[in-house]
């Protein structure tokens, strides 16, 4: 992301889509929510936890105005936490399970939730974004 142009991370492949900077931002909000939700289970919080709205978060976030150094700090910091956080679970705790968004998801499957949103972004932004 670094090497991008300003007018690259902006861009939107399409109306009403997110620029890259908006994306970037959004896998941090859901990296974050994500993370506690595998934090409360793996403690054995049995409180039914709500989705999120992600196109007001990005709506809100006014990511486009940031810099994009500022947003990748903010990533990498997120992510050494979230693999921390995941390193410092046991098996036990891996295998808690608890209700997010209405359905029922382990403390594992939402490590790998995190992986896989992030890869599923990645994709897009190779084939829509920077494939032109």
């Amino acid at each position: 992301m670094q090497g991008l142009a300003e007018e690259q991370l902006l861009h939107r492949y399409a109306e009403g889509k997110w620029s890259i900077k908006e994306m970037m931002v959004h896998l941090i909000d859901a990296e974050r929510i994500f993370s506690y939700r595998a934090l409360r289970f793996a403690r054995q919080d049995k409180t039914e936890l709500h989705s999120f709205d992600e196109n007001l978060y990005a709506q809100t976030s006014k990511a486009d105005a940031r810099d994009i150094n500022s947003i990748i700090a903010e990533y990498t910091s997120l992510r050494t936490s979230t693999i921390e956080l995941f390193k410092s679970f046991d098996e036990e705790a891996l295998q808690q399970v608890g209700v997010a968004s209405g359905k029922e998801v382990s403390v594992r499957a939402l490590g790998y939730t995190i992986l896989g949103h992030e890869v599923h972004h990645q994709k897009i932004i190779r084939e829509r974004y920077l494939k032109a």
